[in-house]
């Protein structure tokens, strides 16, 4: 099956000089909830902004569902679905006035039942009638969702959408979010709270400095870049790592009582037999140990350092 979105050699230079993009290539799978990660001005909402028509790209091509962005932008961009950072709305207008304008806008003939279904599936048709000016943030931020889901969109961009929610609400619109997946909506997700998109995300890309350096299977990336922690809780408190135990690169935690030892699940070998008989050897007892995986966060952090 085709990609829903197709990016080829994308590049965007400001007229400043700056190079927010430079020659991204990436494919959005049919019916996926795809998390783009990245640090600060690493160039994820120029290339959500390009494709979503906002901004004219420098260079290269982008197409939403066959049509081209360019080309045939009224097809294209009536494919899509935005959800920006800000939240943008009429303070004075009700709710279901902001959501059926919406949907108009994008030349949809007026549809009641489709503007109230949308109101229900995010839990604001109790205040369809409110003026935006009412709400509470998450609250605005459904609205927002709602505006885009409107004219019945196969693509959805979620653009740090939980950004200011709490907590409850976030885990209710990360319901929202997989209810819309299994719909059929193709959902693009940035985020900046890293387990949003472990949690939600079934492949991850990676972009630094307007460049993807990875696009990988949530789980394949996981398996293949995560690291295992072995801590190990001392008898007694060590002041200081012993010379015969350098080559296992630990290190002290909680003042002295544990040791933390890395190592990498895809090794032949972890080290830690050794390691266990080298501090048999030198005389250090540990009453428990347990081990963890590598989060979605350090994989992250790792992989733009090194870039």
């Amino acid at each position: 099956m085709p990609p829903i979105i197709s990016v080829s050699n994308l590049s965007k230079t400001y007229a400043s000089g700056f190079e927010a993009l430079k020659r991204v290539n990436l494919d959005i799978r049919r019916g996926e909830i795809f998390g783009l990660l990245g640090p600060n001005g690493a160039g994820k909402t120029t290339l959500i902004n390009i494709v979503c028509g906002i901004v004219t790209p420098s260079a290269g091509a982008v197409s939403v569902g066959g049509h081209d962005i360019l080309k045939d932008y009224r097809a294209a961009r009536a494919m899509i679905g935005l959800v920006p950072q800000e939240l943008t709305s009429n303070a004075f207008e009700s709710v279901w006035a902001t959501v059926s304008f919406s949907r108009g806008l994008f030349g949809k003939p007026a549809n009641p039942g489709q503007v109230e279904k949308v109101l229900r599936d995010l839990s604001l048709w109790d205040r369809k009638d409110s003026k935006i000016m009412t709400l509470s943030g998450g609250m605005k931020r459904r609205v927002l969702i709602a505006k885009a889901l409107a004219h019945e969109p196969q693509v959805l961009f979620l653009d740090e959408p939980t950004a200011g929610v709490d907590v409850e609400l976030r885990q209710d619109m990360w319901q929202v979010v997989r209810f819309l997946r299994d719909s059929g909506v193709t959902i693009i997700l940035t985020t900046h709270y890293i387990e949003e998109a472990e949690l939600m995300a079934e492949r991850i890309g990676v972009i630094s400095k307007g460049e993807i350096i990875l696009v990988e299977e949530k789980a394949e990336l996981m398996r293949k870049l995560g690291k295992k922690v072995l801590t190990l809780q001392l008898h007694e408190v060590l002041a200081a790592i012993p010379a015969g135990l350098a080559a296992h690169r630990l290190s002290l935690a909680a003042n002295g009582r544990e040791l933390v030892y890395t190592y990498d699940t895809q090794r032949e070998r972890t080290g830690i037999t050794s390691l266990l008989d080298d501090l048999n050897q030198a005389g250090i007892g540990f009453k428990d140990l347990q081990t963890t995986q590598s989060s979605l966060e350090d994989i992250f952090v790792d992989l733009v350092r090194q870039k």
